[in-house]
Order: C-alpha cells, then sequence, then structure tokens
C-alpha cells in the first residue's frame, strides 16, 4: 500500500522539559497547522526533529516509543547541530535573506557544515523507512539538500519538495555563498512547488543562470531527467475551522471578549513574534486610521495577539 512520507524539520509538536519531565505540545507553526489535518486522514508517516537534544531523547524512550506507535518518525540531532543549523543558518542566514532582510544575515561556514550533517541525517532516517512506492514530501528551508541526498540513496523514489517561505529574487539570492549546492539539492526532487508564481519564477531564472539547465514552461531539463515545478497556495481545513468557529467553548469565548471590549468593531491579528510579519507596522496603520479618522476612536478596536518563537535568536527577543 503506498504511504505519504512527510518530511519537515519539525514534528507537528515539540518535547519540552520541565522539572525533569519530557511533555509534548502542539507547535505553533504554519506548517504544522497547514499539514496535521492531512495527515490524520491519509496513510501517513511524519518524519522530523522532536525539538529536543538527542541525549535528552535517550532517556525517554517511552516517549520515542509513543511516537513510533502513532507514525512519528524522530530525526535525532545534537545540541551542536541545533545551535548551528536550526538557531544558526536556518534562523539566521536562510530566513531573513529570503525575506529579504539581507542586512540581518549572517553567513558561517560552521551554520553551513551543520545544514549539511543534518539533512544528511535525515537522508539516512527516511532511507531507512521508505519503500519503494512510497511518495516522498520534504518541506520548507530547512531541508533544501535533502531531495539530492534521498536521490543519490533512492535513484527511483518519487520525491516532491515544497516551500513555504518566498524565494527571493536572484540579485538578493546570489548573495548566499552556498546557492549552487542549494540549487543543485532542490533539483534532487520530482515536483518543487512554491506558494506563489513569483517564487517559481525567481527559482527558475536562478537555476538557468547559476547553473545553465534549459527552462521552459515551469519545466527545469537536466541530461536524465525532467524536473517540474508549480505554485501551490496552501488553503485551510474549512471544515474544521468552520466547527471550532461552532464549538460551545469558542462562543463563549467570543462572548467573553465582546463583554470585555464592548459593542465595538474588532480587528484580530495572530502571528508569531518575527521581524518579517510586519507586527509595528500593522500598530502604526491602525494609529494612522485612527488619527485620519477620529469618528472611529471608540468604535473599532485591534486585537493583537503575538506568539514568543526562536528566542534563542536575538533578532526574535
Amino acid at each position: 500500500m503506498q504511504r505519504l512520507l512527510i518530511v519537515s524539520n519539525r514534528l507537528p509538536f515539540t518535547i519540552q522539559e520541565r522539572k525533569g519531565e519530557l511533555h509534548i505540545e502542539p507547535s505553533v507553526g504554519g506548517l504544522a497547522t497547514g499539514l496535521s489535518s492531512w495527515y490524520k486522514s491519509s496513510n501517513s508517516i511524519w518524519i522530523g526533529w522532536p525539538g529536543i537534544a538527542r541525549k535528552k531523547i535517550k532517556k525517554e524512550k517511552d516517549v520515542m516509543e509513543r511516537l513510533l506507535s502513532e507514525n512519528y518518525h524522530p530525526v535525532s540531532l545534537s545540541q551542536q547541530d541545533v545551535e548551528a543549523y536550526y538557531h544558526g543558518i536556518c534562523n539566521r542566514t536562510i530566513w531573513p535573506l529570503f525575506h529579504y532582510f539581507p542586512l540581518y544575515t549572517e553567513y558561517s561556514e560552521d551554520f553551513w557544515q551543520a545544514y549539511e550533517r543534518v539533512n544528511t541525517a535525515f537522508a539516512n532516517v527516511v532511507a531507512g523507512i521508505a519503500r519503494p512506492d512510497d511518495i516522498i514530501w520534504i518541506h520548507d528551508y530547512h531541508l533544501m539538500l535533502l531531495p539530492k541526498l534521498i536521490r543519490e540513496r533512492l535513484p527511483k523514489a518519487t520525491v516532491g519538495f515544497f516551500l513555504h517561505i518566498p524565494f527571493p529574487s536572484f540579485e538578493i539570492f546570489r548573495l548566499l555563498p552556498w546557492r549552487n549546492q542549494i540549487l543543485e539539492g532542490l533539483l534532487g526532487a520530482d515536483l518543487i512547488g512554491f506558494h506563489t508564481y513569483d517564487y517559481t519564477g525567481h527559482f527558475l531564472d536562478s537555476v538557468h543562470r547559476l547553473l545553465g539547465y534549459e527552462v521552459a514552461m515551469g519545466q527545469i531539463t537536466m541530461s536524465d531527467r525532467i524536473i517540474r515545478t508549480d505554485a501551490f497556495p496552501m488553503g485551510i481545513n474549512y471544515a474544521q475551522y468552520s466547527s471550532i468557529a461552532q464549538d460551545p467553548k469558542t462562543q463563549a469565548e467570543r462572548k467573553r471578549f465582546r463583554k470585555k471590549l464592548g459593542d465595538c468593531q474588532i480587528i484580530l491579528s495572530v502571528d508569531r513574534l518575527d521581524y518579517t510579519k510586519g507586527i509595528p507596522q500593522r500598530l502604526e496603520a491602525f494609529s494612522m486610521f485612527l488619527d485620519r479618522n477620529p469618528k472611529f476612536k471608540g468604535r473599532v478596536v485591534f486585537v493583537l495577539l503575538v506568539v514568543p518563537s526562536r528566542t534563542r535568536v536575538e533578532r526574535y527577543i
């Protein structure tokens, strides 16, 4: 029976240590939110890092057994690799550069070596699990070397890759010292997906200009393979959100909010605490709106909910 192997940097939850015990908590990221309902409704296996360093995982075999029983396969990482890979190149190099913040971008050979090590660790786990008829679906900027590494281990595998963040223009992407390795890694996939056609175009432009491959009609022609690219905007599970909206607990919370804020128009904003989300600009925009339309003071309320994240990275504090 064909299976779907979802591969992402993080499993859709985080294992955290509190008072000597490990606790499993849902992740707050968009990737986990977007894919969890799909995972639960299909014959799938999810492969990823559980959010805690290797030495602590080994102390809790029962937690690992629980994960495996639910078709979650953890990838173990050392604390050193977590620092240089996740807190380093992923969130200090790739994330700011791909979001057009080159002045925030840090470059380090140690970061890059950790990125190679971690992608190799993921490739070894996937190769040990995959069957010939499985579909391997890799996600996001943490694992851009993985498609090629899997192709080297499993030449006939069906591999897809989806990038959940922008792919920048060539003028920005070429600032990355390891730009060619990133492109070659992605080209190990059969299908590469992006959120928008602009991102797809930026990727194809970089492939053509840096690697010299023929690009036409969203396809990349290599000597032995043709790779397809396309835009696949991520939707939401409407039925799930609609059901939650009608839930008595949700309605009770809605009434509590309405009682506290009064009979006014409510603008609700929910995001991770991240400099790419434009949170200060939203506050400035709302302030400007009230300055220009004083009649709405007291009649419109802006509720801003911000979830802390990546607190080990200075730019997020």
